[in-house]
């Protein structure tokens, strides 16, 4: 029987027997929503899908509740938003679980190392590379003579001894230049911009390298007769070969990004260059004379420039590395020459310029010693290798022993977590309601595809459902009571003898990363990365 609602003061017509969320989606509007499973009986729990009904003021969860004639729905407005934040709030008062691992969340260059270890540890040389530059413009450069902060923050340090992560670095970027053929990432199309960078150390190669990479062109302006600033002025042969440095830095020029070397720039020049450019990034070294008399607003340290998008006011001139602020780690000017090239692609693009995005992250801290032997389950033991000659680095054999310390901190669905990505839309607040004492974490690696991490579950009871449409002898339930209750397999049975049938469902299914694909699993994503498209976006109406 079809009957008539509002939503959103629009009239609706809808069969009587469908969900108001499906009735909501058809018509357009992004509900978010991590319990609701389509064609299977209906289980409120996450709260995530609350609207309000305009006649009571009541919020519904839209999941839940089959349409009714004459329903008058507000999507969204100020009330449904802080109840949905405040039901995310919850929710990540008990998940227990890091989006990102310790070490990419430290590294300046925010460089996905637990993939690139994976990759490594599957013998995946090429494919790891990949990785890695997509972040780093100097990876063989880098795993010489980084400080190496992420090493500092490996979760493996705490058990015996960090994950040697520059040297596998090192090993990937030295891999590709002793190729044939290196190989080039994929540049975007062409977008005629030009960008003048001042300065070839760290900061400027890496602006150049990403801005290329993003389409624009780019000219490098330095007064030494050789790119590569403080790489090649403050290391020696032994630390950095020059004939390396070299190698990377003519990577970068096979980008088309151009090099115009032993040119001083004083305020006449730069007044120029500011003209002559769509966009200009001053990047000069610690130590460069004259910065200060190109009319640019100074402090005691350096450049005057906004601390998120590194802008100078709203002029189309930006500012990395020593000249914003100095610093002897040339993974951080590296990293801020990265992050400069988001927001001066936003300012050529006519975009607004907020800066490179990162998203909500989920973290807990250090493991305790109970927990050492679960993040051991998917690691190997041993301490850390030891290169057989420090000048030639890793072997072949050497990097994917040493990669499989690794020990998978990172969250299987990074990319495609719901509780993630809502968390970031809505500004949840992950330590509102948590307690003092958290839940430790347990990683169930009982079955050939699948891992379960029940400290991540939200007790959605999506997988529960999933095992009885499949009808698994035993599958997944809820067992317990109240706030004690946990999913599991009935009897204490294992995960292997619960998930037969629906294993691959169950996990894909699963909204955040507690119940997951094994590295390699079919239909995994969790080696390539995964999309955002296929999670429910808000509504973009607020009503007052």
């Amino acid at each position: 029987m079809k009957i008539r609602l509002k939503i959103d003061h629009r009239e609706v017509e809808a069969d009587s027997s469908t969900v108001l969320i499906d009735v909501m989606r058809n018509e357009g509007l992004r509900v978010p929503s991590m319990c609701y499973l389509e064609d299977a009986e209906h289980f409120a729990s996450c709260m995530v899908c609350v609207v309000r009904d305009r006649r009571s003021g009541k919020l519904i969860p839209s999941c839940s509740l089959n349409v009714e004639e004459g329903m008058d729905i507000i999507s969204m407005d100020e009330e449904v938003r802080e109840a949905r934040k405040m039901a995310l709030d919850l929710l990540l008062s008990e998940h227990v679980g890091d989006c990102e691992a310790p070490c990419q969340v430290s590294c300046p260059a925010h460089m996905d190392i637990p993939l690139m270890n994976r990759l490594l540890a599957a013998g995946k040389f090429s494919e790891a590379l990949q990785v890695v530059k997509k972040d780093i413009a100097l990876p063989a450069v880098l795993g010489r003579i980084c400080t190496a902060p992420c090493e500092g923050a490996c979760r493996r340090r705490s058990i015996d001894q960090a994950v040697s992560i520059c040297l596998l670095k090192r090993y990937a970027g030295d891999h590709d230049l002793e190729g044939g053929s290196p190989w080039m990432p994929e540049k975007a199309p062409d977008t005629g911009k030009r960008v003048t960078i001042i300065g070839g150390g760290p900061a400027g190669l890496a602006a150049a390298y990403h801005l290329a990479l993003k389409g624009h062109r780019c000219t490098v302006i330095d007064r030494h007769p050789e790119a590569g600033g403080s790489l090649r002025r403050e290391t020696t042969p032994g630390e950095l070969p020059p004939e390396v440095l070299q190698k990377e830095i003519g990577l970068i020029g096979r980008l088309g990004v151009a090099f115009r070397l032993n040119e001083q720039v004083d305020a006449d020049r730069f007044r120029q260059l500011a003209a002559a450019s769509d966009a200009l990034v001053v990047a000069v070294g610690k130590g460069e004379s004259g910065i200060e008399e190109w009319g640019l607003r100074m402090h005691a340290k350096g450049v005057e420039a906004d601390q998120q998008t590194y802008r100078v006011g709203d002029s189309g001139v930006f500012v990395a590395g020593s000249a914003l602020k100095p610093s002897k780690m040339a993974i951080r000017a590296l990293g801020q020459g990265k992050e400069v090239s988001f927001s001066v692609d936003q300012f050529l693009r006519g975009a607004t310029v907020t800066g490179e995005k990162f998203l909500f992250n989920s973290r807990f801290g250090k493991l305790v010693p109970e927990e050492y032997d679960e993040y051991l389950k998917e690691s190997v033991k041993g301490e850390r290798l030891e290169p057989v000659s420090k000048p030639e680095g890793f072997t072949a054999e050497q990097v994917m022993e040493e990669a499989r310390r690794c020990m998978h901190c990172d969250c299987r669905k990074l990319v495609d977590c719901k509780l993630r990505i809502y968390s970031d839309q809505y500004g949840a607040d992950q330590k509102r309601f948590r307690s003092e004492e958290r839940v430790r974490c347990v990683k169930l690696d009982q079955h050939d595809r699948v891992i379960y991490e029940p400290s991540k579950c939200i007790k959605c009871g999506v997988c529960v459902r999933i095992t009885e449409k499949y009808k698994e002898d035993l599958g997944l339930t809820f067992i317990g009571r109240g706030f004690d209750v946990t999913i599991g397999v009935p009897f204490s049975e294992s995960l292997k003898d619960g998930l037969k049938v629906a294993a691959l469902e169950a996990a894909g299914a699963c909204p955040t990363g507690a119940l997951s694909l094994k590295d390699g699993a079919s239909g995994g994503n969790n080696e390539t990365g995964g999309k955002l498209g296929s999670v429910e976006r808000e509504p973009e109406n607020t009503e007052p």
